[in-house]
């Protein structure tokens, strides 16, 4: 199996094609200035673009300006110098990223960059309705700060209802092994979905009847 090929991506082309892919995944168009200030990272296959994240690692977060100010002044957590946070965002796997074993290879570049970044605290946002994410964000443990709706200006773009919280960059790396864990089992139940489908094809009735 081809290993994946990870890069920076640094040209307005690759950075525009990058932004295309993340509206299209997400309906949330990043803002080019933001995407230009990021440390985009490219992942290829025989020099095909598919998969990628961006890092960024000084302000302002995207994460934290959706936040209500009722929200910062109430917490400790937005007292912590934004010098020591960074966020993930553009997170995006495309289809041909389909091991287990590749999938891994990409969650633990990404892991890599974050921890040797050396920030203190990493922000994670997300469209608070896709439990996906949600469950991936959980295995690195976060605190949540704000749930709900974005505090939006009149030119902004975000998700209907938001998720924002943080963890640390050794609390991300010590749970390695539930990364692991959770796509071992991710591919099991593709497994048994797949027997399950060709089971039902041989009879030419759903399992759910026989049983």
């Amino acid at each position: 199996m081809e290993a994946i090929k990870f890069r920076v991506i640094e040209s307005e082309t690759e950075i525009e094609k990058y932004i295309e892919k993340i509206e299209s995944q997400t309906g949330v168009r990043l803002p080019p200035l933001y995407a230009h200030s990021s440390k985009i990272v490219g992942g290829f296959l025989q020099n095909k673009l598919v998969a990628g994240y961006m890092l960024v690692t000084k302000p302002s977060f995207r994460s934290l300006f959706f936040v209500p100010d009722s929200i910062k002044a109430a917490h400790s957590f937005f007292s912590n110098d934004q010098y020591e946070m960074m966020e993930v965002n553009g997170v995006w796997i495309g289809p041909a990223v389909k091991t287990p074993k590749m999938q891994f290879q990409f969650w633990m570049k990404l892991l890599t960059d974050i921890f040797m970044s050396k920030k203190k605290y990493l922000l994670l946002m997300s469209d608070a309705r896709n439990k996906n994410i949600e469950h991936i964000h959980s295995l690195a443990n976060p605190e949540i700060l704000y749930e709900g709706s974005p505090n939006l200006m009149a030119s902004d773009k975000s998700h209907a209802t938001i998720r924002v919280g943080y963890t640390t960059r050794w609390r991300a790396v010590m749970n390695v092994p539930k990364y692991w864990f959770e796509l071992k089992k991710r591919e099991q139940r593709a497994k048994n979905f797949e027997r399950k489908r060709n089971l039902e094809r041989a009879l030419g009735i759903s399992v759910e009847q026989i049983q």
